[in-house]
C-alpha cells in the first residue's frame, strides 16, 4: 500500500517548525519543566491563526490529527491555558523575527510595495470596550509586499492615527536590502520619503499630489507598468482582511499587533507551499 501524500497542513507545520527553531531558543528558562519546546509553542499559535479557530478548538482538532502531532513531537497535547500564556510570553520581537525568515521561503525581487489598511475591532463588546475606555476602532496595518511573490517582508501596526508618511521610514529602515524599488501611492509624496529610499540605495517610485502642472508631468514620466505593480499590496491586505481578518480578536491592542503579524507569518507560508 502506497503511504498516504503530505497534506498542505502537514507541508505548513513542518515549514513553521523549520523556521521557529532557527528563530527561537529550545526552551524560554532554564527553569522551565521541559514538556513543551518554544517552536512546538509557535507552531501551535501558527495553526491557531491558519484554521481562525480556538485555543480549544485547535487541541480538539490536534486529537484526530496524530501526523501533525508526531511531525511536533507531541507525546501530548497542552491545555489551553499553556498555549494562552505562551502567547502572551512571546514578544513581537520574535514574531518579527520569523516573518522576516518566512520571507526567505519565497523568491523575492526586491520591487516592494507599501499600503496601509485598517483592521476593524468591533468585535469587542460594547460593555469592556465602556468600562476599558476604548475609543479606537480600527487598527491602520501598513504592508511591505514584494511584487513578484506577494510575499509580506515586514509590517507597521498603530492604534493611532498617524500619516502614511510618517510610517514609512521605519520600514525603509528596518529592510534596505530587500527593496530594490519602492512603489508608494501620493499619500507617501514626501520629499524625506524619497531621501531616505535613496541613502539607502533604493529607487523611490511615489506619485506625487498634483498641486502644479510640474507635478502632473513628474507623474507621467512614471513607468505605468512598474508602478502598476503597487495594486499587489492592496490584493495581499485585502487577503488578509478576508482571510484573517475574524481573527484578529483580542482585547487587548498589543495583542492584536502580534496576532497580525502570525497572520502575516501564516500567509508567507501558505505561498511557499
Amino acid at each position: 500500500m502506497k503511504p498516504l501524500p503530505k497534506s498542505q497542513i502537514l507541508r505548513f507545520t513542518e515549514k513553521a517548525l523549520h523556521l521557529a527553531r532557527r528563530a527561537v531558543s529550545r526552551y524560554s528558562s532554564k527553569f522551565s519543566k521541559h514538556r513543551y519546546t518554544l517552536p512546538q509553542h509557535v507552531v501551535l499559535l501558527c495553526l491557531k491563526v491558519r484554521k481562525n479557530t480556538t485555543y480549544r478548538g485547535l487541541l480538539d482538532e490536534l486529537i484526530e490529527m496524530p501526523r501533525i502531532r508526531h511531525a511536533l513531537g507531541l507525546a501530548e497535547l497542552p491545555t489551553p491555558s499553556t498555549l494562552c500564556k505562551a502567547f502572551n510570553r512571546l514578544d513581537m520581537a520574535v514574531w518579527r523575527a520569523i516573518l522576516t525568515l518566512s520571507a526567505t521561503l519565497l523568491p523575492t525581487n526586491g520591487v516592494v510595495g507599501v499600503d496601509a489598511s485598517g483592521f476593524d475591532r468591533s468585535h469587542a463588546s460594547k460593555h469592556y470596550t465602556k468600562r476599558a475606555e476604548l475609543t479606537i476602532q480600527q487598527l491602520k496595518v501598513t504592508l511591505l509586499v514584494d511584487t513578484k511573490v506577494n510575499a509580506i517582508l515586514d509590517l507597521h501596526v498603530t492604534t493611532t492615527r498617524k500619516h502614511d508618511s510618517q510610517i514609512a521610514p521605519s520600514l525603509i529602515k528596518r529592510n534596505p536590502k530587500d527593496i530594490g524599488i519602492l512603489l508608494g501611492d501620493k499619500g507617501y509624496d514626501d520629499q524625506k520619503i524619497r531621501q531616505l529610499a535613496r541613502q539607502h540605495e533604493v529607487r523611490p517610485l511615489i506619485k506625487h499630489r498634483e498641486f502644479t502642472s510640474l507635478h502632473k508631468a513628474w507623474n507621467a514620466r512614471l513607468d505605468a507598468d512598474l508602478y502598476g505593480q503597487r495594486s499587489q499590496s492592496e490584493a495581499v491586505n485585502s487577503t488578509l482582511k478576508r482571510k484573517y481578518g475574524a481573527f484578529v480578536r483580542s482585547r487587548r491592542w498589543w495583542k492584536q499587533f502580534r496576532e497580525l503579524t502570525i497572520a502575516c507569518l501564516s500567509h508567507n507560508i501558505d505561498r511557499s507551499l
